[in-house]
């Protein structure tokens, strides 16, 4: 008989206790795949929500609330962007395409952003990934509203379906847009990315539901002309001459010009009409907000890693206590021929396969508890875990976990080798 087979009968003749250990080192392996994974995909996720746009313009604010409330739709926009100064920007010779963000109105909760059908077309995200529609289509009058994927889902809305924008974003407010409904033009296919949680208007619709526009035509024209015109045209009938955005969208002709118009909208008052001005690199602003948030990083992994070390101790604790009580078993063994080393590496056998039992019962929770709390996490947070295999690290921390184990089992193991040679040949009981 080897080592693991006798190591696993002694642990099934110590059932309770040993299954008490096992559920202890499986939450711990569980809660430090967890949040090693959360916290992967969550930087995944911030990465994918934004691809292949050159640089954002907004406010003369921080970088980072920039990024933050013009992409993630997380906080608010202390000023505002002249219309003027978007054109400007818009016309100069790098500039490809630009997209203009108009934020500030809300439904159930849900942002609403104001934009062309140039967004439809040219935003992209996850690996350059284009915006795709699950049913419907883009907006084509200012009547039209186009819906991500979560909100569609967890309201139940469908195509056609009128939709009321309050004013003001969060959950309560205190003004409806009742004399504007909105028809469902178009439901988009899961993103994944705060796209999801967003309801998107014609930028003309903002202007007319707060009276701010200066200078439009009239849209209610005859909704059969054909659909084929020049797309840029029929962008402009669903724009009018808003006074003021939120933000915009750049991309340019080539990168090599990003730092170039980067230095020339933050530093040159001509081009952006003697407004102050912001202009951010999408990625480069995102490797600085985890840089920040790298010391949270740290301290979930450490509890994370304090969590483990419990599960050890408490293993630890209970290889112990059972220690003297098995010092009978031990002197039996030691009776039929057993050396004093194999005393010591039956403990750790049964140490190792502890701990690699936990481990293995930690993984199967962690995809069980992923499983069932995937979709309300989406909607909590928006954050989507994909049940992917284990990672590189992810493998390597369960390593750790592993030799971890076998170092705690040679305190036992140790002490059961005392045990053997000082006991020899008597048994006590």
């Amino acid at each position: 008989m080897n080592m693991f087979t006798l190591a696993q009968k002694s642990l099934l003749n110590r059932k309770s206790t040993v299954l008490l250990t096992l559920l202890t080192i499986a939450v711990s392996v569980m809660l430090l795949l967890g949040v090693e994974r959360i916290r992967t995909q969550a930087k995944a996720s911030f990465a994918n929500t934004i691809s292949g746009t050159d640089l954002i313009v907004g406010a003369r604010t921080g970088s980072t609330n920039l990024l933050l409330y013009s992409v993630f739709r997380i906080g608010h926009a202390t000023h505002n962007v002249s219309w003027q100064s978007y054109e400007n920007i818009k016309k100069h010779r790098t500039v490809k395409w630009a997209i203009p963000l108009s934020l500030g109105d809300s439904h159930k909760g849900f942002p609403v952003l104001g934009t062309t059908t140039d967004y439809f077309e040219h935003y992209k995200f996850g690996n350059k990934q284009h915006l795709t529609f699950a049913q419907g289509h883009a907006f084509e009058k200012p009547s039209d509203i186009v819906l991500g994927a979560a909100i569609a889902k967890k309201l139940g809305y469908k195509l056609n379906d009128k939709i009321v924008v309050s004013h003001g974003a969060g959950n309560t407010s205190f003004h409806h847009h009742d004399e504007h409904p909105f028809t469902v033009a178009g439901i988009l296919k899961p993103t994944g990315t705060p796209l999801d949680k967003t309801l998107h208007l014609p930028i003309i619709a903002i202007d007319k539901m707060h009276g701010s526009s200066t200078n439009t035509q009239n849209h209610d024209h005859d909704h059969d002309h054909d659909h084929d015109h020049d797309h840029h045209n029929h962008d402009i009938d669903l724009i009018g001459e808003p006074k003021q955005i939120t933000a915009f969208l750049l991309g340019l002709n080539s990168r090599i010009g990003v730092l170039s118009l980067q230095r020339s909208i933050n530093t040159d008052a001509n081009l952006t009409k003697n407004e102050a001005l912001l202009a951010i690199i999408p990625g480069l602003t995102l490797r600085q907000l985890w840089e920040m948030l790298s010391m949270v990083e740290q301290v979930l992994l450490v509890i994370s890693g304090f969590v483990v070390v419990s599960g050890l101790l408490g293993m630890l604790t209970s290889l112990l206590t059972s220690l003297n009580q098995r010092r009978r078993e031990l002197a039996i063994l030691r009776s039929l021929g057993a050396r004093p080393w194999q005393i010591g590496m039956l403990l750790v056998s049964e140490s190792v396969l502890l701990t690699a039992t936990g481990c293995i019962i930690g993984i199967g929770l962690l995809y069980a508890v992923q499983l069932a709390t995937a979709a309300q996490l989406q909607e909590l947070s928006g954050l989507q875990l994909s049940l992917t295999w284990l990672t590189q690290h992810e493998i390597l921390l369960i390593a750790g976990v592993l030799l971890s184990g076998l170092l705690v089992g040679l305190i036992p193991a140790w002490r059961a080798y005392k045990y053997s040679l000082s006991d020899g040949m008597s048994i006590r009981v």
